[in-house]
């Protein structure tokens, strides 16, 4: 049997179910950071199923095992960029099904350098888009890139990308990524946005506290992340938390 990554939440590339109509799949870990020291990041996709049509957000690889438990599930309608660096799995589901409609936020084409050879719209409003019924769309601007934060009405889950990381220091396997994810603020069991994610909204500092008074308003059970350990209970409590630095 092969052993993953102590950075990952195995099993892998498996539907795990969070609420009604609501999945996560935990995927490999990707090396993201500095020229060096690279850390590894452990990666997560989020589904949300409206009737029999599939919105999935941050696409981890597509193997032939998750493929068949997706259409179980449903038909993947909608694939979601939610920013300029969560994108590198999006073609090979495009290319699977190709009758999806490809949402990205700003910056994606810049950032992929061609990766992104297809037609595709852009997430840079909060409303006009099919899933609005039912799904919640935040865009939040910032100096490097605009992040795109997502509320499911129903199951009230809060689906964010890095604007929380929660690295938990038991998973990391070196003493300097515990070092740096204490220092950069995204060490379990107090996870925050990175610190050096912080100054790239320095200048729209109002905005984003905007954007997370309007988070906390929409009072989510639960919370998922892209990378590290989420909060399935206390989401509102928890973004009150991770976002004191703003909020005080």
């Amino acid at each position: 049997m092969t052993r993953e990554p102590a950075a990952t939440y195995p099993p892998l590339n498996t539907l795990k179910p969070v609420a009604d109509d609501v999945w996560i799949v935990d995927g490999p870990t990707i090396e993201f950071g500095m020229p060096w020291p690279k850390m590894p990041f452990p990666t997560r996709m989020t589904v949300i199923r409206l009737g029999n049509d599939l919105f999935i957000h941050s696409p981890t690889p597509l193997t032939r095992d998750l493929m068949t438990e997706v259409e179980t599930i449903g038909t993947p309608r909608w694939i979601i960029g939610p920013n300029r660096i969560h994108y590198w799995w999006i073609p090979e589901w495009r290319e699977v099904f190709p009758d999806t409609r490809v949402y990205l936020a700003p910056r994606i084409r810049e950032q992929a350098d061609g990766r992104i050879d297809f037609s595709t719209a852009e997430l840079e409003r909060d409303s006009g888009y099919p899933w609005d019924a039912a799904i919640a769309t935040l865009p939040v601007t910032g100096n490097f890139m605009t992040e795109v934060e997502f509320f499911h009405h129903a199951s009230r889950t809060l689906v964010l990308t890095d604007f929380i990381e929660n690295f938990e220091p038991g998973k990391l396997d070196a003493w300097w990524m515990r070092w740096l994810t204490k220092f950069g603020g995204v060490q379990d069991p107090d996870g925050q946005m990175p610190r050096d994610m912080r100054l790239t909204y320095s200048k729209q500092k109002p905005q984003l506290k905007a954007a997370v008074e309007r988070m906390i308003a929409w009072n989510p059970e639960r919370v998922i992340l892209a990378h590290g350990r989420w909060y399935p209970t206390d989401g509102t409590t928890e973004l009150r938390r991770a976002f004191r630095w703003l909020l005080d």
